[in-house]
């Protein structure tokens, strides 16, 4: 092996060990929400993702979560919380309040329609 081969062998073990942890080993730690008049509430922008897409809230505490879509794209056009059975329709330009109170410690995920954005709700 010359020194060529070993510089790409090195390089292609490097890039699969960064997408490996980038796709399956790296968990994002979730924003913790600010309270407001006894509500936890967080604003999210929609623009090819949601920003913030880990929420950290507290259960038995009402919960407003403030989603602003910041673009056209047809797939962010709406919200969906199957756990809780609620969704919204998130106009261009405008915030839509999702309010909720979670009664049990877990996950509650959520996703644009066509499953291609998605977030979650850390119930601590």
């Amino acid at each position: 092996m010359n020194i060529a081969q070993i510089i790409v062998n090195v390089t292609g073990i490097t890039l699969i060990a960064l997408i490996v942890w980038y796709f399956w080993l790296y968990r994002k730690e979730g924003v913790q929400v600010t309270e407001v008049g006894g509500v936890q509430q967080v604003q999210i922008k929609v623009k090819g993702g949601y920003d913030p897409d880990v929420i950290v809230v507290k259960r038995g505490k009402p919960v407003r979560l403030l989603f602003n879509r910041q673009e056209a794209a047809m797939c962010s056009e709406m919200v969906i919380f199957d756990k809780i059975d609620q969704s919204a329709k998130l106009p261009e330009g405008e915030t839509v309040a999702v309010e909720f109170t979670p009664d049990q410690k877990g996950e509650i995920p959520f996703q644009c329609q066509m499953g291609m954005l998605r977030g979650k709700v850390v119930v601590a």
